[in-house]
């Protein structure tokens, strides 16, 4: 993201303060308007030619710097492992870390271990846990079952 003075291009396309079009003018002219204005001239993208550029208040192009950091970063995937029996204090516990997880913007792999027959119950109690963690994260799948496993992957 190119700021004031970094701006090469002999013109830019202008967008205003409050969001309206000034058009197309010589980025020195827009650089003076930046200044009288007491504001950042930021262009938003060099792929087209001129770029588009826009006024903004210097708080807001670093907000938007950091923003873009941010979505930039690669989500990982934590797991989180379970037992069919789990006692109610340590679900919450369970429910609690996974919705950490999903707040700070990774996905979480809820996996429950199963022996013998347990399916049914495993099953249950990743459905429990998708409904209470809905509004953190929504499934990529359904509950998958395989052998000695049940588990669901939650994406933020």
């Amino acid at each position: 993201m190119l700021m004031n003075e970094k701006i090469r291009a002999a013109e830019v396309e202008l967008t205003g303060l409050n969001g309206e079009d000034l058009g197309i003018m010589p980025t020195a002219e827009a650089l003076a308007m930046a200044k009288k204005l007491k504001v950042d001239l930021v262009c938003t993208s060099l792929m087209s030619s001129p770029p588009p550029c826009k006024l903004t208040s210097a708080g807001d192009a670093k907000k938007e710097k950091q923003q873009a950091k941010a979505s930039e970063r690669e989500m990982k995937i934590k797991e989180i492992r379970l037992t069919p029996q789990i006692e109610e204090h340590d679900y919450e516990t369970k429910q609690r870390q996974a919705e950490k997880i999903l707040n700070s913007g990774d996905a979480v792999l809820l996996v429950v271990r199963i022996k013998g027959k347990e399916g049914a119950m495993a099953k249950e109690l990743l459905e429990r846990l998708m409904k209470d963690l809905r509004q953190a994260g929504r499934p990529t799948t359904g509950v998958q079952l395989s052998g000695k496993q049940a588990a669901v992957q939650l994406n933020p």
